[in-house]
Formats: structure tokens, C-alpha cells, sequence
């Protein structure tokens, strides 16, 4: 009987800093086709890593109705369960947290447009 081994990737879970920013905003381009980032850029709070590659993040946005919501981006490296767990992940955060830009939309649209404003100057 023959054995198949799977190698699992080991996938990293880990807050967004300021100094991911320059390859969030990668992604994020990427996958608009855009030259700039804008307020749908949101801002990161969390993002996973596959063999120390950024492969998708999450950001909070103020939403349609004014609330405070996320957005996942991501570069499609991940397998549907994968995608699953970060959600997962990143909505028990989401819940969890109750700083201002968590919990306050004119704080969170004041941080995005501080945000976008710094990442477009480079």
C-alpha cells in the first residue's frame, strides 16, 4: 500500500504594523489594477503568512450604512479552508477589540484617510 505525504504549508496569523504597510498596499494595487491606494484600502489590522509571504489581509472599512466592518484581500495562495479559518480568525478579533477605530467610524474614516494619504507620498 502506498503512503502519499502531504505537506501542510504553515500558515502564520499576525497583527498588521506600520512596516507592512508598503506590501499590504501591494496587494491591494494588485488586485485593484490601481496606481493609487483610496479609502477601499481601509485600514489593515490583521494578515496571514504563508513561508513568510504576505498572502492576504484584513481591513477595516466604514461601510455603506456607516458602520465599522472589514474586507479581506487576498492573493488567492490559499485553499478555501484556509480562507474559512482566517475569517474566522479575523471576525472573533474584529469582536474582541473596542479601540476607537473598532468601535468609532469618524475615528476609523480619520485613520483611512491618514493612512491612504501617508501610502500614496512614496
Amino acid at each position: 500500500m502506498e503512503t502519499i505525504v502531504q505537506r501542510q504549508e504553515q500558515i502564520q496569523y499576525a497583527e498588521a504594523y506600520i512596516s507592512d504597510m508598503p506590501e499590504l498596499k501591494k496587494i491591494f494595487l494588485q488586485m485593484k489594477e490601481a496606481k493609487k491606494v483610496d479609502s477601499n484600502f481601509g485600514l489593515p489590522f490583521m494578515l496571514v503568512k504563508k513561508k513568510n509571504e504576505t498572502v492576504a489581509f484584513a481591513s477595516l472599512i466604514v461601510n455603506e450604512k456607516n458602520e465599522i466592518s472589514f474586507r479581506i484581500y487576498d492573493k488567492n495562495r490559499m485553499s478555501e479552508a484556509e480562507k474559512r479559518n482566517f475569517f474566522s480568525n479575523t471576525e472573533r478579533y474584529f469582536k474582541n477589540n473596542n479601540t476607537p477605530n473598532f468601535r468609532n467610524p469618524e475615528q476609523l474614516k480619520s485613520s483611512i484617510k491618514r493612512m491612504t494619504g501617508w501610502l500614496n507620498l512614496e
